[in-house]
C-alpha cells in the first residue's frame, strides 16, 4: 500500500544553530584574555594527550590554554595589521596552523620557560612512533599476565603456551627495534609490558607582548609593531615631500 503524503513526522522541538553564537562566544573569550594577560605563549605539543594537557591546564590555572580551532582564534586576533584587536597580533595569528595552541599568563617570560622545559612526561607509544630501544623477551613464563591473557597475547604476535596455568614464551622473541616504526600490535604489547617509549612534551615557540612585540623562539628574532607604523609613516612623508616639490617646480614655471 503506498504511503500517505499525510503521513508525515513533525519533530515538537524547535532547535537553532549554535555554530556561529559559539564562534562568536569564542571570539569574545579570546580578546578578553588579550586584555587580561600581559603575554601569550605559542606552543606545540609532542606526542598530544588529551589527559596530559587537561593535567598542564590544572597546574596553570591561573592562566588560560587555547588549543584547537585556529582559524577562528586566528580570526580574534586579526589576521592583518589593519584589523589586528592589538598591535603586533597578526604577528601571532599568522602562525596559528598545525597542532600548536596559545597559552595567555601574566607569568614572566623566564618563569615560563623554565617550567616547560623541565616538563617532560613518559607516555606509551601509539602505532607509527619510532622505537627508541630494542625489547627483545626471552624465552621462559610470562608471570605478570594472568593465564586467561593467553589468547589475546598470542593474537599480538607473541608465540605463548599455558603450562601448568601459567603463561610461558616458547622461545626469544624480539618485540621491537630501534628506530623502526611501531605496528599497533607491537605498540599494545609494549603497553602491556609497561614500556613507555615515548615522552609527552610542551615546546614554546613563541611570545607576544602587550607592548606591541612578537619574539620567535625559533630565530631569537624580535619584531615591533612601531616598525611597521615607522615603515608606513617614513613613505607617507616621502610622498608629501614629492607633492610638495611638484607644487614649487609648478609655481617656478608659471613665474617664468
Amino acid at each position: 500500500m503506498p504511503k500517505s503524503k499525510r503521513d508525515r513526522k513533525v519533530s515538537l522541538t524547535n532547535t537553532r544553530k549554535k555554530g556561529l553564537e559559539l564562534k562568536q562566544k569564542l571570539i569574545e573569550e579570546v580578546r578578553g584574555c588579550v586584555d587580561k594577560y600581559a603575554r601569550i605563549f605559542l606552543f606545540s605539543v609532542e606526542n598530544m594527550r588529551n589527559s596530559k594537557i587537561k593535567d598542564v591546564r590544572n597546574m596553570w590555572k591561573h592562566s588560560r590554554f587555547f588549543f584547537g580551532k585556529n582559524k577562528v582564534i586566528a580570526m580574534a586576533l586579526g589576521k592583518e595589521r589593519e584589523s589586528e584587536y592589538r598591535d603586533g597580533l597578526h604577528m601571532l595569528s599568522r602562525r596559528l596552523q598545525g597542532n600548536v595552541g596559545l597559552l595567555f599568563t601574566n607569568e614572566s617570560k623566564e618563569a615560563v620557560n623554565e617550567w616547560f622545559e623541565t616538563f617532560v612526561e613518559p607516555d606509551f607509544a601509539r602505532s607509527g612512533n619510532l622505537a627508541k630501544s630494542t625489547v627483545v623477551l626471552d624465552e621462559g613464563p610470562l608471570s605478570q599476565f594472568s593465564h586467561s591473557m593467553e589468547p589475546h597475547l598470542r593474537q599480538l604476535g607473541l608465540p605463548t603456551s599455558l603450562k601448568k596455568g601459567v603463561i610461558t614464551l616458547v622461545g626469544e622473541h624480539t618485540v621491537c627495534k630501534e628506530g623502526e616504526s611501531l605496528t599497533p600490535e607491537q605498540a599494545r604489547i609494549l603497553k602491556l609490558l609497561g614500556n613507555t617509549m615515548v615522552d609527552f612534551k610542551i615546546d614554546l615557540l613563541g611570545m607576544w607582548s602587550n607592548n606591541g612585540t612578537f619574539e620567535d623562539f625559533k630565530t631569537s628574532e624580535i619584531t615591533e609593531a612601531t616598525s611597521y607604523r615607522t615603515t608606513q609613516e617614513d613613505g607617507s612623508d616621502g610622498e608629501q615631500e614629492e607633492a610638495e616639490s611638484g607644487e614649487e617646480e609648478e609655481e617656478d614655471v608659471e613665474e617664468e
